[in-house]
């Protein structure tokens, strides 16, 4: 049987419309089926704010994807301020904590020349490496407390 009539089969045998009709599948049971599961957050390791904080920020930019250029784009993909922002609410100040956190991480590891965190997020071409300065930023404010 060649690929062209293997298709023809299946569709006459198991057309949508003979399924239901035929009770296999009640139009219930396709109408509340869930598309996607809802996200889960994962379990918390960080019990610090600032620590606690970038931890979520990390899980909003692997979940949603990662951006440059913006706080986020019309997709729903944030930069690493976006993910921090947007995770902090209106806590202004714990986002600005957050922040400087995330500047001194990456002080350490690239050197004294990079003058923002959206300047850093935005040198890259993808978010691998801006996503694992937030992790490390995680750790060091779980190290001081923060």
């Amino acid at each position: 049987m060649s690929m062209a009539e293997r298709h023809e089969y299946l569709r006459a045998r198991f057309s949508r419309r003979r399924v239901i009709r035929g009770g296999a599948v009640t139009l219930d049971a396709v109408a509340t089926v869930p598309l996607a599961p809802a996200p889960q957050r994962p379990p918390q390791r960080y019990t610090t704010p600032v620590a606690a904080l970038l931890e979520r920020a990390c899980h909003r930019m692997e979940t949603a994807g990662w951006c440059a250029g913006s706080l986020a784009d019309a997709s729903g993909a944030v930069c690493q301020l976006g993910a921090i922002r947007a995770e902090a609410g209106d806590d202004r100040e714990l986002a600005a904590d957050a922040a400087r956190v995330v500047l001194e991480a990456v002080r350490r590891r690239f050197g004294d020349d990079v003058d923002s965190v959206p300047g850093f997020n935005d040198a890259w071409g993808s978010g691998r490496v801006p996503l694992r300065m937030l992790h490390e930023a995680a750790s060091l404010a779980d190290a001081r407390g923060l």
